[in-house]
This record gives C-alpha cells, sequence and structure tokens, in this order.
C-alpha cells in the first residue's frame, strides 16, 4: 500500500485496521487518478499511439517490457508479436529520460514475412500491418511511494472517511502542515459551485491539501484510458 494504517490513523482516520486499510485503497485510486501514475510496481497490458518515427511514449514509468504487438491484431497474422531486438525500452527511472519504445533500431526476421531486412525488418512490418497503435505488455510504476506521496494518501484516506461518516468533516485536512523540507503546505479548500475541488483539468483527490502536496508529482505524459 502506498502508506501505513499508522499513518493514515494519525491523519485522522479511524475504524477498525480493516476498514482503514479500505479508505487507503480508496485513497490510492484517488491519488493514481489525480498524478496519473502508479506508485507501486504493476503489471499491465498499455494502449499507445505508434507515430512516424516509431517512438511509442507510455502513460506510466516502465519498469520492463515482455510483449509489444500491433493493436488491434491483425486478423491475417494474430500470432505477430516484435522480437526483444526490435525495440529499445526507456524508462524515467533513468534521470533525464522519458517512459517510452523506440521500435525499429534494424530488428528484422527473414522468417516472418514482411519483416525481412529488405522490407524494413520489423518497423516495416508495423507499416505493412498500417499499425496505428501498438499494446505494449510488461511491468510499470514506481518501486515506491516517495514520503510525500505516502503522507498525502493517508490524508485523502482520512479525507475519504470523514466525507463518507454522518456528521463528518468532508473537508478534513489532517494534521500535517510541512514537508519533508520543512515548507508549509497547509492549505484551504478552493472549491467550485457543485462543492469539489480541481487542480487544472485533474479531478481533486478528495483532500485539497493533498492536492497541493501531489502537484509535483503530477505526471504529464500520455493519460491511460480510464485514470
Amino acid at each position: 500500500m502506498y502508506c501505513t494504517v499508522e499513518q493514515a490513523r494519525a491523519q485522522g482516520a479511524t475504524g477498525t485496521d480493516a476498514e482503514v486499510t479500505a479508505w487507503i485503497l480508496a485513497a490510492q485510486d484517488a491519488v493514481d487518478r489525480f498524478t496519473q501514475q502508479w506508485w507501486e510496481p504493476r503489471t499491465a497490458d498499455v494502449v499507445a499511439d505508434l507515430p512516424q518515427d516509431g517512438l511509442v511514449l507510455l502513460p506510466r514509468r516502465v519498469r520492463s517490457v515482455s510483449a509489444i504487438v500491433p493493436y488491434p491484431l491483425p486478423v491475417v497474422a494474430p500470432e505477430i508479436q516484435l522480437a526483444a531486438t526490435a525495440y529499445v525500452v526507456r524508462s524515467s527511472a533513468t534521470v533525464g529520460d522519458i517512459d517510452a519504445v523506440q521500435i525499429g533500431f534494424g530488428g528484422y526476421d527473414v522468417l516472418v514475412a514482411g519483416a525481412e531486412p529488405w522490407s524494413g525488418g520489423w518497423w516495416g512490418l508495423m507499416r505493412y500491418y498500417n499499425a496505428q497503435q501498438v499494446k505494449v505488455s510488461g511491468s510499470f510504476g514506481w518501486d515506491a511511494p516517495p514520503p510525500i506521496v505516502a503522507q498525502a494518501t493517508a490524508l485523502v484516506a482520512a479525507a475519504l472517511e470523514a466525507k463518507a461518516s454522518p456528521g463528518g468533516d468532508p473537508m478534513n485536512q489532517g494534521g500535517l502542515d510541512v514537508d519533508d523540507e520543512g515548507n508549509n503546505v497547509r492549505v484551504g479548500p478552493v472549491t467550485e459551485e457543485d462543492g469539489t475541488y480541481r487542480v487544472g483539468f485533474r479531478p481533486s483527490t478528495g483532500s485539497a491539501q493533498a492536492d497541493v502536496m501531489l502537484v509535483p508529482y503530477l505526471n504529464a505524459r500520455p493519460a491511460l484510458a480510464g485514470l
């Protein structure tokens, strides 16, 4: 989990360990949606656009890639899968790099029609099938959430519980006033007419203070549908 039961209790969450854990899991989903990032390793299939230069930008931090296939799979060749030599994996885990796979580095297979070197190799095969997108299967996400993300998750867990509790304070901000560097992060919630908060185009986590804390961790890369 992004934070411990004890961290959530410290920010105001109450109930049994199982109940607090349930609020933490709900808070994790809110943090994922707000930051557009995963703060723990997850295995997933990600569909992304395939541009002409072959640089496929991915919406989450890449840990490893196990398979890349045209999307949707061509009916005439549903078994097609790019060989590991057909692409290079890049990850923002390396400082200054991006999360992407670069397709078309001279990889080829003379036994696959359309992927021979004289046909342009694996990149030529993508063009042959007129692939506009690819499905990338692998492991994505951070090794573990940074301390501020963990603290923000605890705040959100407490805020979500408060909002759901009879007589609770839906604006519950918890007890955290400073970040790891001593900066004041306590803010008053700014609400819209419908009572929600927003940072840019992103829906609030449910805690205005957590929203502010998470701003430095927003993922500006392509968004994954539904998240």
